[in-house]
């Protein structure tokens, strides 16, 4: 889109799911195994590839660590019935 000055306006888009992330990078990973992007392309593809990279691991990591909460708070609500009873 183009404001009346002629600039270009981007839009804010919606944060990627893991699941689209994931599939953007392997979309990336073809191309760049095909061997037809341009030296500027291969450069913008790296770029892109490792910002969705480095969402997919914050998204790993953010599910490991409420597992491990999760796995926490089991095995205290397990000591606390086996010291009651």
């Amino acid at each position: 889109m183009s404001d009346p000055d002629g600039q270009t306006r981007q839009t804010p888009q919606a944060p990627l799911s893991y699941e689209a992330a994931s599939a953007r990078v392997e979309e990336i990973i073809r191309r760049l195994d095909s061997g037809e992007a341009s030296l500027n392309e291969t450069l913008e593809l790296v770029r892109e590839g490792k910002g969705l990279i480095e969402l997919c691991a914050s998204e790993l990591g953010a599910v490991g660590d409420a597992l491990e909460e999760l796995r926490l708070d089991e095995l205290v609500s397990r000591l606390e019935s086996e010291a009651a009873g």
